[in-house]
């Protein structure tokens, strides 16, 4: 690093000088493979019983029917054809619906924020798959406007009269945590005085499962507890799965299920896939969050882990616990019972969180194979203390945030 880049880097300290208050998680809304609806998710993680089947209709160019967690059915019309555009809508306003119902009301300036990778894939194939010329003959200028990312927060912005700054962010599986980051930002300085973040991903359409599967990170042709074993031997990799969440945040309490205190993002700046080798900007990224947060490593109980099945982010996630958090009592993930949902993966699996929380327990997956002694094994009672949750996406995004029961 240059001395003038160097200059500008600014250092743990410093940021912690900057630390404000937490962020309150106040509503939250879902459509998941479980189902339409956040109590389908909750019940979901209560039974321990997983959303990812095998899916007829998409081996169009695989050998057998994938396992995934998809969403299936469909909800208003009036939202958009899409399934995209439908999921987001109703898990939006059910989050808003479920803040307002815990006591939460908007503030002056409410912003919008949208975690997302590919966008509303169905969309874009359709309207590229029509017949006819590019001048407009057969293609419709609505279908035009609505591939574009940012018309759906517009008509989500326009439904509930809000006002604030609105944006998409994209960082591939490491999404909806930088989003959540991202409004926190926006709260901590005033630009807004409540955020919904958005996060959808419904990614898995018969053209590009096979893409991921050549990645070698995912498991399409077995049982999520046979393919998927994040932290225990066995594992091969993750299974696919989508979902639409959103959270309202907000820097007043009311009603909150959780509380934000902080976090950090940082890049491996090293490959397209694969995570760097000595692991130092993952490590750095978990240092900084704690830092960030005003906490010790010691208040830490749980990491709700990215834990997507491989060997590289399995192994830097276990590592991390056993050398910075040898106090926490344990790690988990929920990919094998919801999937890996890409850009709405830390969203999904924030619920975990929020659940845990409300619920005093750890809606851990069952544990089917020898792994790591901290392994948090099935539905377990959940222990006093701070929760992590994690995401490494592929591109080396590293975003790590701290969480702890409601600051009242």
């Amino acid at each position: 690093m240059s001395e003038a880049l160097h200059a500008l880097s600014p250092t743990s300290d410093a940021r912690s000088g900057d630390r404000a208050g937490p962020m309150h998680i106040t509503g939250a809304g879902a459509v998941t493979g479980y189902g339409w609806g956040r109590k389908r998710i909750w019940d979901g993680f209560l039974l321990g019983e997983s959303a990812v089947k095998p899916v007829p209709g998409l081996d169009k160019y695989l050998d057998s029917p994938p396992y995934l967690s998809i969403i299936t059915g469909s909800g208003d019309i009036r939202d958009g054809k899409s399934r995209f555009t439908q999921a987001l809508r109703f898990s939006g306003r059910e989050a808003i619906v479920d803040a307002q119902e815990r006591g939460w009301s908007p503030g002056p300036v409410v912003g919008v924020i949208h975690s997302l990778a590919l966008g509303d894939v169905e969309t874009y194939r359709d309207y590229y798959r029509q017949e006819g010329d590019f001048a407009g003959t057969r293609r419709k200028l609505r279908s035009w406007l609505h591939m574009i990312p940012s018309t759906v927060i517009a008509m989500f912005m326009k439904e509930f009269e809000f006002h604030g700054p609105a944006m998409s962010v994209s960082a591939t599986c490491a999404s909806s945590n930088v989003g959540m980051l991202t409004a926190k930002s926006w709260i901590d300085s005033g630009i807004a005085s409540d955020v919904v973040l958005l996060a959808t991903d419904l990614s898995g359409i018969a053209e590009n499962l096979p893409w991921f599967r050549d990645l070698g990170a995912a498991v399409l042709d077995l049982p999520p507890f046979d393919g998927c074993r994040p932290f225990q031997e066995g594992s091969r990799g993750f299974v696919g799965g989508e979902a639409s969440v959103a959270m309202v945040l907000s820097k007043r309490p009311e009603g909150a299920y959780a509380s934000v205190l902080g976090g950090a993002m940082t890049n491996d700046a090293y490959h397209a896939i694969a995570l760097a080798p000595d692991n130092v900007e993952v490590f750095r990224c978990f240092r900084e969050a704690t830092v960030n947060a005003g906490v010790d490593p010691s208040e830490v109980a749980y990491i709700n882990a990215h834990g997507p099945g491989t060997a590289q982010c399995d192994a830097a996630e276990a590592k991390v616990l056993d050398e910075l958090f040898p106090d926490a009592k344990g790690i988990f993930s929920v990919k094998p019972l919801v999937g890996h949902c890409q850009a709405a993966a830390g969203a999904v699996e924030m619920l975990a969180t929020l659940y845990a929380f409300e619920t005093g327990s750890v809606p851990a997956p069952p544990q089917v194979a020898p792994g790591h002694p901290r392994l948090v094994d099935g539905y377990t009672r959940r222990e006093p203390g701070l929760m992590l949750k994690s995401s490494l996406g592929m591109g080396g995004h590293n975003a790590v945030l701290v969480v702890d029961e409601p600051h009242t």
